[in-house]
C-alpha cells in the first residue's frame, strides 16, 4: 500500500447533487503536473500561494486573484515555480454536469474559452464559496443557486460563443405562484430545479425573478419564510429541535445559525421571552 505524501495532499470527490460534477481540494508543496488533459471543463481557484501553469504555449502564474479555466480535452501542465505552497479548489464538469448547467441557464451550446487565465478576484471568491458550500453539503438549494450564479458570471465575462442567457421578466404573478408552492412545502426539502420547472422558468430565470421582485434570492426568501414559521413555533412552546424540523431546517444547528444571523439572538433566547406566558 503506497504511503501518503505529507507534502502533497489532495481530496477528490463527486458532488451527490449534480451528476458528472467532481471536485478536488489540493494542498501541494512539491507537486509537478506533467502535460495532461481532462474530458471535462475544468475551473480552478487558488486559496493560498500559487503555481505556474502552461497551456496553449503560454506560461502564466496561478495566484489568489486569478481563475484558471480549461475547455474539455485541452492539454495543460503545472509546477510550483517560486511559490513554496499551492492550495487550490477545482471543479471538473463532464458531459452530464455540462448538460445540467446548460439546462439551468437555458442555453445550448455553452460558451467556450479562448484564454485560460482570468484576473478576476470577485469570480475567484464566488467559486471558492461555491466549492466550500458543496464540500459542506448541507443545503442543496443554496449550492445550486451558487453554482448557477458563478457559472453565469464566468460565461458572461469571459466566455465566447454559446447561446444567449435570457433573463426572466419581473412577473409578480409567478412570484405569488412560487410563494404558494413554497409555503405548502416549507417543511420539505425544496429543489431550485423543481421550483423553476413548476413555474416554466430556467433556474437562472427563477433566481433573477426573485431578486428583481423581492430583493432576495429563492434560497434567502425560503430561509426567511422558514424563520417566520420557526418564530411562531418557538412562541407556541415547541422545543427547538422539533421547531427546526417543522420549519424545514436540516438540523437544530442550521436553525440556530440562520436565526442568530438574522435576529442577533439564538432560538433559545427568543423562546425564553414566551416561557410562562
Amino acid at each position: 500500500m503506497p504511503r501518503p505524501d505529507p507534502l502533497n495532499i489532495a481530496r477528490l470527490w463527486q458532488d451527490p447533487a449534480t451528476r458528472g460534477l467532481s471536485l478536488m481540494h489540493a494542498d501541494f508543496q512539491t507537486q509537478e503536473y506533467a502535460p495532461h488533459r481532462h474530458e471535462a471543463l475544468v475551473v480552478a481557484a487558488t486559496e493560498l500561494g500559487g503555481s505556474v501553469i502552461s497551456s496553449r504555449g503560454v506560461v502564466a502564474e496561478a495566484d489568489t486573484a486569478s481563475l484558471f479555466v480549461f475547455n474539455p480535452a485541452e492539454p495543460h501542465s503545472g509546477r510550483m515555480g517560486a511559490s513554496r505552497r499551492w492550495r487550490y479548489r477545482a471543479f471538473y464538469l463532464d458531459e452530464d454536469a455540462l448538460a445540467s448547467l446548460a439546462d439551468g441557464l437555458g442555453i445550448d451550446p455553452l460558451p467556450y474559452f479562448t484564454r485560460n487565465r482570468f484576473a478576476d478576484p470577485d469570480l475567484v471568491a464566488a467559486f471558492l464559496a461555491l466549492h466550500r458550500a458543496i464540500e459542506t453539503g448541507h443545503d442543496g438549494l443554496r449550492e445550486r443557486e451558487l453554482l448557477i450564479a458563478s457559472f453565469t458570471t464566468l460565461f458572461r465575462r469571459h466566455g465566447s460563443g454559446g447561446g444567449r442567457i435570457t433573463p426572466a421578466t419581473r412577473d409578480r404573478a409567478r412570484v405569488r405562484a412560487a410563494a404558494e408552492i413554497i409555503r405548502a412545502r416549507l417543511g420539505e426539502k425544496l429543489s431550485l430545479g423543481a421550483l423553476a420547472a413548476a413555474l416554466g422558468l430556467t433556474e437562472f430565470q427563477l433566481i433573477g425573478l426573485f431578486k428583481r421582485t423581492t430583493g432576495l434570492t429563492p434560497h434567502a426568501y425560503i430561509t426567511q419564510l422558514r424563520l417566520d414559521l420557526a418564530r411562531n413555533c418557538l412562541a407556541s412552546g415547541l422545543p427547538i429541535a422539533e421547531t427546526a424540523l417543522a420549519a424545514g431546517f436540516y438540523d437544530q444547528s442550521a436553525l440556530s445559525r440562520h436565526f442568530k444571523r438574522c435576529y442577533g439572538v439564538t432560538p433559545l433566547q427568543f423562546a425564553s421571552l414566551y416561557r410562562g406566558s
